[in-house]
């Protein structure tokens, strides 16, 4: 980092061409939030790059590191290793959430972009089982729990990093370019899986193919950590540091918490929502349609990938309109709608005819958008400047671990034990009567300062 970035975290006054300190308004370069903007959702499609080909590359790496003459087990126990590295989410939280409220959020996110990239290229490096055995599967854990550790501050700190620079009347719209991100690298490792998919036979895909993803992760998170560590600190943050005049004093954990439960409470529930849906739909769907229904692997991907194409389209636009009619609608309608149309549009997917597909998928990608447009605002508005990213990380990464990274696991499991085929529609149902609940009690952020910041603009 230069010196002159260093400055602007650590001096007790930040540079007038970027703000005046409270109870001035922040004053923002629309240049500067556009880099912030980038360098932001750039890290989230390198963290989604990597789930996204973990999702769809499944039932090969079930193969590769857990073999097993029954495919329901091999593919239970990839998702385990899916899952566990939710489990260790909150940890990171904890970690590197508080740590972005005290040293700088520009910091902080310029580490976890090294650990990502690093967990996911050391998954392509891993032997498999026919060669080192039951070493394998503990390797490839091992990585999942960097990646999770990592990831514990990676989204809360992106989008805080956004909130802070927006200005109030457009954080919708900016906000949304980090799920922007999330799609694009979701887009970016399902369409390499079924390229190769298409090009390489079965051999090829289980002896080498499969490492090849997780390998392009070295050099995509080299260029996200050179545009991280280019960016200046926020302009809410670096105000409360001119306030202190000082470095910031460590915040206690238990006021990032019980000083905060009510916002937490709201933040679990509406990231429950949130993720089950979008793990259900963009992680589960592509092993469900070929491991479930025998449909063809590579016309799953395709309309997989087309759905969130889709949604990649309408993201900036839904965005746009949560700054118009507010957050709390947008998610609303989206609670609603997957209420509504989650049996219909699993009894779609069922058909198995490709249009019928489609729709239903498509159906369900609109509805996912509801959130993805809202919630990168909607979040970070929950709590004050001064504990913004470390509650934020506790509550996101709680509910993240619980809920949203083991929804493939525990659909896999019930449709296992069950036998019904529509416990996916059930389970989404069930998450937007919480997330809908959580919405009745959100307050309208659109338009409106952070909590415990100055309002917010941009030079004309």
């Amino acid at each position: 980092m230069s010196a002159a970035t260093a400055a602007t975290v650590t001096a007790p006054a930040y540079p007038s061409s970027r703000t005046q300190a409270p109870p001035g308004p922040t004053v923002t370069d629309p240049a500067l939030v556009r880099r912030a903007v980038k360098a932001a959702a750039l890290g989230n499609a390198m963290e989604w790059f990597d789930f996204g080909v973990y999702s769809y590359i499944a039932v090969t790496l079930g193969k590769v590191f857990f073999p097993s003459g029954d495919p329901t087990a091999q593919l239970l126990s990839t998702f385990g290793a899916f899952a566990a590295a939710f489990l260790v989410r909150p940890l990171g939280g904890v970690v590197f959430g508080p740590l972005g409220d005290r040293v700088g959020r520009q910091k902080v996110l310029a580490v976890t972009m090294i650990m990502m990239a690093a967990g996911t290229f050391a998954i392509g490096l891993i032997p498999s089982y026919a060669a080192i055995g039951v070493w394998a599967p503990v390797l490839l854990l091992v990585a999942r729990l960097v990646q999770g550790f990592s990831t514990g501050g990676e989204y809360a700190g992106a989008a805080t990093f956004i909130a802070e620079y927006a200005p109030d009347k457009r954080r919708g719209f900016l906000g949304s370019w980090l799920e922007f991100g999330t799609l694009a690298g979701y887009i970016g490792g399902a369409g390499l899986v079924t390229l190769m998919t298409a090009l390489l036979s079965d051999g090829d895909l289980m002896s080498w193919g499969w490492r090849i993803p997780f390998l392009v992760a070295g050099p995509m998170g080299l260029v996200g950590l050179y545009l991280r560590m280019r960016l200046e600190e926020t302009p809410a943050f670096a105000a409360q540091l001119a306030e202190s005049e000082a470095a910031r004093p460590r915040v206690p954990l238990r006021e990032m918490v019980a000083g905060q439960w009510r916002a937490l409470l709201l933040c679990v529930g509406l990231v429950l929502v949130f993720n089950v849906t979008d793990y259900m739909l963009l992680s589960y769907m592509p092993s469900y349609l070929t491991s479930e229904l025998a449909y063809d692997e590579t016309h799953g991907l395709l309309v997989v990938l087309a759905v969130m194409a889709l949604m990649m389209v309408v993201q900036p636009f839904a965005g746009a309109l949560t700054d118009r009619v507010g957050r709390r609608p947008v998610i609303a309608a989206g609670c609603a709608g997957f209420l509504l149309l989650s049996v219909p549009a699993l009894l779609l997917i069922r058909d198995g005819s490709l249009w019928a597909v489609g729709l239903g998928m498509a159906a369900l990608g609109l509805l996912l958008v509801c959130f993805t447009a809202s919630m990168p605002a909607a979040l970070p508005a929950l709590f004050p400047t001064r504990v913004r990213y470390g509650s934020l990380s506790i509550g996101f990464n709680v509910s993240v671990s619980l809920f949203g990274g083991t929804t493939p696991l525990v659909v896999t499991a019930l449709i296992g034990a069950t036998g019904d085929m529509m416990m996916p529609a059930y389970y989404m149902m069930a998450a937007a009567l919480i997330g809908g609940t959580a919405t009745w009690y959100l307050t309208e952020s659109a338009g409106r300062p952070l909590p415990g910041s100055p309002p917010s603009l941009t030079h004309r």
